[in-house]
């Protein structure tokens, strides 16, 4: 079967070539998916740059990337039930401490980890949930229900931020979301009650007179480090911090003072390793909202599998609105 991989870091043009590499059968518990979407994430681009601090060469001479993806199920290992065959369903953790994950025509994996999709959801939507709306499912909900709360959401306009504002929204909380002033309207469209200039030097007043003086109840944040003075500011006393991301400053400095004079909860999220019942309660509340019609999760373009390369510089690039994705 045709699947792109890599054996050695390095930019994508150099290393990601189309490889013919034999048919998976899945072994007891495991299913085999046809593959029509795989999810491209900038983790993705991430580990097949070799960026990582002490990883030196791939764990695998031939790594197939992706942990996202939808597809049909075509075949089934001993203990799974025969009847899953033909569902449509998405993928998590394809490629997680695995070697091949779904950018290929097919992919085997633990019966778990291919979720039905609800009925009326499109495989492209479905190619998008594993890590950027799992993501935001957890971050947003991780802590119970959110009815009646503030959340603050920043980068609103990224693909994990986007959409934990329609999450947030649909769970009944009033939303703050901070974004580039080019993309106001499309954050306000997505539920946000506000929309914040994240470069705004009174950034913190605003939110706090928005709340009244009394913080928010819960930041759902992408950049921890650079912002973690702000929100020690504006985070309400025993509120919670859900920090999934701090590209900018990843050895940040902690003041730990106001945090601790508010008891303020940090959270800090890696959608890889949830707990089984923290990922089944993200699941639960991604497919509710998705039957709901609340949660349209954005795609800014979908490119051939031979372009795997273009998608990987595509993810990693400025402006962008959404899910990248191959069709296989």
């Amino acid at each position: 079967m045709r699947a792109i991989g890599y054996s050695e870091f390095g930019a994508a043009s150099d290393v990601l070539a189309m490889h013919d590499i034999a048919m998976p059968e899945p072994a007891t518990g495991e299913v085999r998916v046809k593959l029509a979407y795989s999810g491209v994430n900038p983790s993705d681009a991430k580990a097949r740059s070799g960026t990582r601090p002490g990883v030196l060469k791939p764990a695998f001479d031939l790594v197939v990337p992706h942990s996202d993806g939808a597809g049909v199920i075509e075949a089934v290992g001993a203990g799974v039930d025969p009847a899953r065959i033909g569902e449509k369903v998405w993928i998590w953790n394809g490629q997680w401490q695995r070697a091949f994950g779904t950018a290929a025509e097919a992919i085997t994996l633990p019966a778990e980890q291919a979720v039905t999709l609800p009925d009326g959801v499109s495989l492209e939507a479905g190619a998008t949930l594993g890590i950027p709306a799992l993501t935001a499912a957890h971050t947003t909900f991780g802590g119970g229900d959110v009815a009646g709360q503030t959340l603050l959401i920043s980068g609103g306009a990224g693909a994990v931020g986007h959409n934990a504002v329609q999450l947030a929204k649909w769970g009944g909380a009033t939303v703050i979301a901070t974004a580039s002033p080019s993309a106001f309207e499309r954050v306000k469209a997505a539920g946000a009650d506000h929309v914040l200039d994240y470069r705004a030097p009174d950034l913190a007043a605003q939110i706090l007179s928005l709340t009244d003086g009394k913080g928010v109840d819960r930041a759902v944040e992408v950049e921890f480090g650079a912002n973690i003075d702000l929100l020690a500011e504006v985070v309400r006393a025993n509120g919670t911090i859900a920090a999934y991301g701090s590209q900018i400053d990843m050895t940040p400095t902690l003041p730990f003072g106001p945090l601790l004079f508010k008891a303020i909860t940090i959270d800090i999220v890696l959608v890889y390793i949830l707990e089984d019942t923290a990922r089944t309660a993200a699941i639960a509340k991604l497919h509710d909202a998705l039957s709901a019609g609340a949660l349209h999760p954005a795609i800014h373009d979908i490119m051939p599998l031979e372009d795997a390369a273009k998608a990987h510089e595509r993810v990693m690039s400025a402006g962008r609105n959404g899910a990248v994705l191959l069709k296989i």
